[in-house]
């Protein structure tokens, strides 16, 4: 006999965590500023309040709580991403939720984001 196994199998290349973590986005000409839902390595999903086209090319910038030695420390990650995509914030209808995959991120950042996502 056969079982199914009830348990979700996490199908993603890098854990994720739900944090909110502010960020800040350059697109085009223009700035917006959001906040993570969640976030790993390699992407986040966000809210922002302005649309952004699915396949846009963006620059990022996150503030990450980063706990050193018992104290807090703050730091930033820049890395630019992909906005892979965008749907209307079902609760409330003048902001977006975006996926982002980041496509161009230092190793240093990388490790910060680790070590934050791993903490």
């Amino acid at each position: 006999m056969n079982f199914v196994n009830d348990k979700k199998m996490e199908r993603r290349r890098s854990p994720r965590i739900r944090r909110q973590v502010p960020l800040k986005i350059r697109h085009e000409d223009y700035d917006l500023v959001g906040q993570t839902h969640d976030i790993s390595c390699i992407g986040a999903y966000c809210t922002i309040n302005k649309y952004i086209p699915p396949f846009s090319l963006i620059s990022v910038i996150l503030l990450l709580p980063l706990k050193i030695n018992k104290g807090s420390n703050f730091c930033n990650v820049r890395c630019r991403g992909v906005v892979v995509r965008t749907e209307v914030n079902p609760y409330n209808n003048k902001q977006y939720n975006i996926a982002i995959f980041f496509n161009r991120i230092s190793k240093s950042d990388k490790a910060k984001l680790l070590h934050y996502v791993q903490q």
